[in-house]
């Protein structure tokens, strides 16, 4: 879901270059990985690197091509419905030890079924903190972003994608997650063995991972995927 908007912006983008019309249907992680799984008919299969590395080991789709990095973001609810807005360079927390005392101190704690969720939950517990906060981690629903969640009261502090947070009403962006406790995602693209044209759908995904690609990627508050 955190890159729907982005990759409809590649896809409009790769039509106008000349290339195949692409049409994209943006589910919850979790739900598209099980889909390609099973074998529903796919061209091309976009996901986080490590969930495309597995279909990929299950052979349901092809080498992997890394396209961008998103970092996780903290938000607070807002009584402005204004557009969320992220000012570049922004970090929510001084470090690790603070964004400690922040989890301590909020009553509700929201984060996504996503990579970002998984890998928030992984670092709590790290920390010997998840009996303490216990029944305070609330997990979205599936395909539900913790934005909403924030501008509706559910929760009082939440964890996403950034490209998930900016852009979204109610909610106030504090920052990214500190260098020493960052959760960063690249998210990835892959020709799925069910692909009816597969020369074509490769042809697709090269255009995403062009140089062409980057400003529209950038414009989406994604990074470069690195290597």
């Amino acid at each position: 879901m955190a890159t729907r908007q982005v990759l409809a912006d590649l896809a409009e983008a790769a039509e106008a270059a000349g290339l195949p019309r692409l049409g994209i249907e943006s589910v919850g992680g979790v739900d598209a990985a099980r889909r390609v799984a099973d074998g529903e008919a796919f061209d091309l299969v976009f996901l986080a690197r490590g969930a495309l590395e597995k279909l990929r080991a299950g052979a349901h789709v092809g080498a992997v091509t890394p396209l961008m990095r998103s970092q996780t973001a903290v938000a607070v609810p807002s009584r402005d419905d204004a557009p969320a807005v992220y000012e570049a360079g922004s970090v929510a927390f001084a470090d690790a030890a603070a964004l400690r005392e922040a989890l301590r101190g909020a009553d509700r704690i929201g984060y996504s079924t996503g990579p970002s969720g998984v890998a928030l939950v992984e670092m709590i517990e790290r920390w010997g903190l998840a009996a303490e906060l216990g029944e305070r981690l609330v997990q979205a629903r599936p395909g539900i972003p913790v934005a909403r969640s924030l501008a509706e009261g559910e929760v009082d502090l939440g964890f996403q994608q950034l490209s998930e947070l900016v852009g979204q009403p109610g909610v106030r962006i504090l920052g990214v997650l500190p260098q020493d406790c960052a959760i960063d995602t690249v998210f990835s693209g892959a020709v799925a063995e069910t692909a009816e044209d597969p020369e074509a759908a490769a042809e697709v995904l090269r255009f995403f991972a062009s140089d062409r690609a980057a400003p529209l990627i950038a414009a989406r508050s994604f990074g470069p995927a690195g290597s």
